[in-house]
Formats: C-alpha cells, sequence, structure tokens
C-alpha cells in the first residue's frame, strides 16, 4: 500500500467515525443563559437536554437536530429568582410551557464552523434562529459547542424596558457519543 492509499484510507475511516447518529450525554450537557440585570449580569442554566442529533459534516443536507429542555430547571443561583422565571405572568409559564424546543430546518457551513437554521419554540411562540456551532470529533465521542441569542420580547418574556437587558444570550455545550 502507497502514502496516498494509507491517507485515502485514513480519511475514510475519520469521515466515517464523523457521520452518523450521536446520543447526548445529558448528565455533562449544558445549557447556559445569560442577560443584563439591574445590578450586573445574570447568569443561569437549564438541565435535562434531550436531543436527537444526526450530523454528518460531508452530507450537511442530511444533517439534523431536535432539541428540548425542561423549562422547570431554570436556574439563576438565587431561589425566589427562579420561581419568578418559571412563572405564569412574566417568564417562562412552565406549567402551560414546560418544553422548550428546537428543531433545525437545515445545516450549514460557516466561517467558524457550522449554523443550525431553525426554529425556537419558547412559551408556545416559534421564532426563526440560527445556532452558531463547533463540534469537535474524539473518535466515537465529541463535543458540540454553540451560542446564540434571542429577544426577549419576541418571546414575551418579561415587560418590555424596565432594567433587565433586551437580549438573552444562551451558550451550549453539548458532548455526545455514537
Amino acid at each position: 500500500m502507497n502514502v496516498r492509499q494509507i491517507i485515502t484510507k485514513s480519511t475514510l475511516a475519520a469521515v466515517l467515525i464523523v457521520a452518523g447518529n450521536w446520543t447526548v450525554d445529558t448528565t455533562n450537557a449544558k445549557v447556559l443563559f445569560s442577560v443584563k440585570g439591574p445590578f450586573g449580569t445574570v447568569n443561569g442554566s437549564f438541565t435535562g437536554l434531550e436531543a436527537s442529533i444526526h450530523f454528518d459534516p460531508n452530507d450537511l443536507a442530511g444533517s439534523m437536530i431536535q432539541a428540548s429542555i425542561d423549562a422547570k430547571t431554570v436556574s439563576s443561583g438565587v431561589g425566589m429568582r427562579n420561581r419568578h422565571l418559571r412563572s405564569e405572568e412574566q417568564y417562562l409559564n412552565a406549567d402551560k410551557f414546560p418544553r422548550i424546543t428546537f428543531k433545525s430546518r437545515k445545516i450549514e457551513k460557516s466561517a467558524s464552523g457550522y449554523k443550525a437554521i431553525g426554529d425556537l419554540t419558547l412559551k408556545g411562540i416559534s421564532r426563526p434562529v440560527e445556532i452558531a456551532f463547533a463540534f469537535t470529533p474524539n473518535g466515537n465521542t465529541g463535543v458540540f459547542k454553540g451560542e446564540f441569542s434571542i429577544k426577549r420580547q419576541d418571546f414575551n418574556l418579561g415587560k418590555p424596558g424596565g432594567s433587565i437587558g433586551e437580549i438573552v444570550t444562551l451558550h451550549l455545550e453539548v458532548p455526545a457519543k455514537k
């Protein structure tokens, strides 16, 4: 076997390892958010990510991501604030809308990695979003890291104006395995 054949076979093996269905490591997945608050930035998280990921960098047209998270798991580190964030009148209305979901319509290559273009549904309201992400494979495991922002008012989160920032930024770190 010559060097070219070895490189070709190695490249093919690497592509086959990356391509396919990925199972999310829900225990170690991180879904974080930040928003400007009256006394600085408020940081928080959600837990219990559930996702179906089919990702193949050589077949982005055949790739897709569907994900959801339990709105009741919102945590900002302050119990009273967490109850307020889950509440009906202002924010997530987690009893009526228990799941926050994302479903990609397409995945594209971008200058810094990839972007998943799809619909985010929060509080029963669906809006298009683009999630910029990178994927770092390591054999039969890998990590999807992404970030995107939403406008609070697009999803009726809180009252307009006031001391809370209009933009909520979400950070994702999702370990997965084949």
